[in-house]
């Protein structure tokens, strides 16, 4: 299973939103937009995040403050900037940034309305993901589940399989498990799942090449018919934050090994422990 391509949008837009009803969007703190390098904006915003802590900025009493108050302020500092510049750079190409700098009292807002339920979080179903998915046909299934505020669009089984080779790799074999079914335990082979597998993948190149050789489009339905679930498929998939976070609570500790992944996925997300897991009991 792999993530490719993910681009992330509309932080400006969401966040912009979420000040409507109150019309406070003088309170806001962030900074959104296109930078050439990264600019003080994020450093400004950093210093702010610090001034929210308990650690004493030694800078305006130098003279009094400890070498210990000076190190621990300046560690704050740069953990806020590392922070700000790890989740809020979203997209970048030609040395051109799209960056999202959340600062605290934007963020105070935004939690407070996740925390205030469903209604009042709808700046999170303003927040865009695209992502390309190369998954098995199996698990395609279990997130066709999530249509509401998604869409897909596929590699095409119909028009595109009879065009390349067959092989193992064309399968889902992340954990592939010796544990096919034989009448006489007694007989089963060490390797005996990889050799049914390899006749499998074996018996459906054959029938790929013969629909190539005829045209005969009988070959074609034989080899669509008996396609397996764990085939590889690609979609350009989007969502929204909000999507992503049912997802996040309602496949915890799925049978399928596949929706560990995905959770894996959304946690890499820019502010996704701030925004998709916060306040999520035990998630």
């Amino acid at each position: 299973m792999k993530f490719e391509n993910t681009k992330v949008m509309n932080f400006e837009g969401a966040f912009r939103g979420m000040r409507n009803p109150l019309e406070s969007w003088n309170k806001s703190d962030s900074f959104f937009g296109i930078v050439d390098e990264f600019d003080e904006h994020y450093i400004d915003i950093a210093y702010e995040w610090t001034a929210k802590t308990n650690v004493k900025d030694p800078y305006t009493c130098e003279e009094t403050c400890t070498a210990e108050e000076f190190n621990a302020y300046d560690k704050i500092i740069d953990e806020n900037m590392d922070w700000l510049l790890t989740q809020g750079t979203l997209n970048s190409s030609d040395a051109k940034y799209e960056v999202a700098f959340i600062g605290p009292t934007d963020m105070d807002l935004a939690q407070r309305l996740i925390k205030a339920g469903a209604p009042d979080r709808k700046f999170l179903r303003q927040i865009f993901v695209s992502v390309d998915v190369t998954a098995p046909l199996y698990f395609w299934k279990e997130l066709d589940t999530y249509k509401v505020g998604t869409v897909a669009n596929s590699t095409s089984t119909m028009h595109k399989l009879a065009s390349t080779p067959i092989t193992l790799n064309c399968f889902e074999m992340d954990d592939f498990q010796n544990v096919i079914y034989y009448e006489n335990e007694a007989e089963c082979a060490e390797n005996a799942t990889q050799q049914f597998a390899e006749f499998m993948v074996e018996q459906l190149e054959w029938l790929r090449q013969k629909y190539n050789e005829t045209k005969d489009k009988r070959y074609w339905k034989e080899l669509i018919r008996w396609l397996p679930e764990g085939w590889l498929q690609t979609r350009t998939w989007t969502a929204n934050y909000e999507i992503l976070r049912n997802i996040y609570v309602s496949r915890k500790n799925h049978r399928l090994t596949e929706w560990e992944q995905f959770r894996k996925w959304i946690e890499s997300l820019p502010y996704a422990q701030e925004l998709i897991l916060f306040d999520l009991k035990n998630a």
